[in-house]
């Protein structure tokens, strides 16, 4: 695997973080995630333009991402509605890697080596202990914590779609923009039609946490699909997932949620596992 893909995979990793951080911060999600959505849909129009169709064998992979994707953002929405971030965000991507690893493994046929597979189980294990640190969740916080894991069998599902779609679609610029626009418009239409002219209400203020969240949305995941061109797909995905260590760094200085012990020790684990992928790849 090339140098620059774990370098990109992490940069995408923080901008994750931050765009997540920025849609848990407009107090109205909905409005948020409609902004957001707008924002990377305009984005999309320009690189639709500026770069080649993707192949027909990538179409496949593609609509059903888009799908996948949509149901991945309604279910975060609700989360992030229902919970507090540093505890759904966490869920939300920590169930995926091993996911992903299974479903690269069985559905690609990519190999994992004994090295790789440690590397995905210790970040794993870490990403579990960052969403329990603070105990088992009671009932009241069950209808967030499926959401969020149900995010993660989406992220999961999509992942494995896009890292197949890519290596069809001749183009990694034009797959991304295709990707961003078919399911853009999407989440913004389902917002008009739940609350008609009443959604522009009050949707000033977030606005600029909105649209920065697009821009950073888009560039974060397509960072990721140009590393899954290049590399294996359960190594990406175990370190796209680091995002949720700057994940609870937000949750602590921003949203002022408590970090303690546990959840250092789990970023810690998170850390190790990276270096355990980085050394199975000399």
């Amino acid at each position: 695997m090339p140098a620059a893909v774990p370098v990109a995979v992490l940069t995408a990793a923080v901008l994750h973080a931050v765009w997540n951080g920025l849609a848990h911060r407009i107090q109205d999600k909905l409005v948020g995630f409609a902004l957001i959505n707008l924002a990377y849909t305009a984005c999309a129009l320009v690189l639709v333009v500026l770069n080649p169709l993707p192949a027909a064998a990538a179409w496949p992979y593609l609509i059903t991402s888009v799908v996948l994707q949509v149901v991945s953002q309604l279910l975060l929405l609700r989360a992030y509605q229902l919970g507090d971030f540093g505890q759904t965000y966490p869920i939300a991507r920590g169930s995926a890697p091993l996911l992903v690893a299974v479903l690269s493994v069985t559905l690609l046929g990519d190999r994992l080596g004994t090295g790789e597979l440690l590397g995905v189980a210790v970040i794993s294990c870490g990403l579990a202990g960052l969403a329990f640190a603070h105990g088992i969740p009671g009932r009241a916080q069950l209808p967030a914590l499926m959401a969020a894991a149900g995010t993660g069998v989406m992220i999961a599902a999509y992942t494995v779609a896009d890292g197949g779609g890519v290596r069809h679609a001749g183009t990694v610029g034009g797959y991304v923009a295709w990707l961003f626009l078919l399911q853009g418009p999407v989440l913004a239409l389902i917002a008009w039609a739940r609350r008609g002219r009443g959604l522009l209400v009050g949707a000033g203020p977030a606005v600029p946490l909105g649209l920065v969240g697009g821009v950073l949305s888009l560039t974060a995941y397509g960072l990721v699909v140009w590393a899954q061109s290049r590399g294996n797909l359960a190594t990406i995905a175990a370190l796209r997932e680091t995002s949720i260590v700057i994940a609870a760094l937000i949750a602590t200085v921003v949203f002022r949620e408590r970090l303690g012990r546990l959840r250092m020790a789990a970023s810690a684990t998170v850390l190790a596992g990276i270096a355990v992928l980085e050394l199975a790849h000399p």
